[in-house]
């Protein structure tokens, strides 16, 4: 699987495009800020884009999706617990669905906290996975914002994100990507959450 993080938006939001180099074939995990950015980098790859993936609604994950979608007519695609999401969807998701590009396979885990309905996507081998604002490099997302519950994060964490072996990649809405052994040695609020602390 080819992955290219594009950073975009007032708050540094990455998106990925995610695509099977062979098939040419691929989905935007999380487009924010300007959409030329996006559109020019589609048809520089001619990528045959099969829809847009929001890890969750809020709209710095989803700024430049409307543009995108009128351009290509492509499928949105968004967990079933998020509501009030002003653009047609066209698959709600839910956990253990699979989004199939060419060879390539990402599986969708409901990890709520940020929101009701936020997702991680996790690839066939479970190395790489896009965790949206979940869980970032040396922090979490916030829990304070709309259907956010620190009670569901601290679930999430525990239940889902612990088990991620120490060389599994997580690529994070915001900031940069690193391995879960980084997260264990440098993430404060996961550390405390594990350490039941919060």
């Amino acid at each position: 699987m080819k992955i290219e993080r594009m950073i975009s938006g007032g708050l540094m939001t990455n998106g990925y495009f995610v695509y099977d180099e062979r098939a040419m074939k691929g989905y935007l995990i999380d487009p924010d800020g300007n959409p030329k950015k996006f559109l020019d980098r589609i048809k520089t790859l001619k990528l045959d884009l099969k829809g847009i993936i929001l890890t969750h609604g809020h709209y710095d994950h989803r700024g430049a999706a409307p543009r995108i979608i009128d351009e290509y007519r492509c499928d949105v695609l968004i967990h079933e617990k998020e509501e009030g999401i002003p653009l047609k969807i066209t698959t709600y998701l839910k956990d253990n669905d699979e989004v199939i590009f060419g060879k390539e396979t990402l599986r969708v885990v409901n990890t709520p906290g940020h929101t009701k309905g936020s997702i991680c996507l996790i690839s066939e081998d479970g190395k790489t996975i896009f965790t949206g604002d979940t869980i970032f490099n040396v922090d979490l997302g916030r829990t304070d914002l709309g259907s956010g519950s620190l009670s569901d994060m601290k679930k999430s964490i525990k239940n889902i994100v612990s088990q991620w072996p120490d060389d599994t990649m997580i690529y994070p809405g915001h900031g940069d990507p690193c391995s879960m052994a980084f997260v264990r040695k440098q993430n404060w609020e996961y550390n405390d959450i594990i350490n039941e602390k919060i």
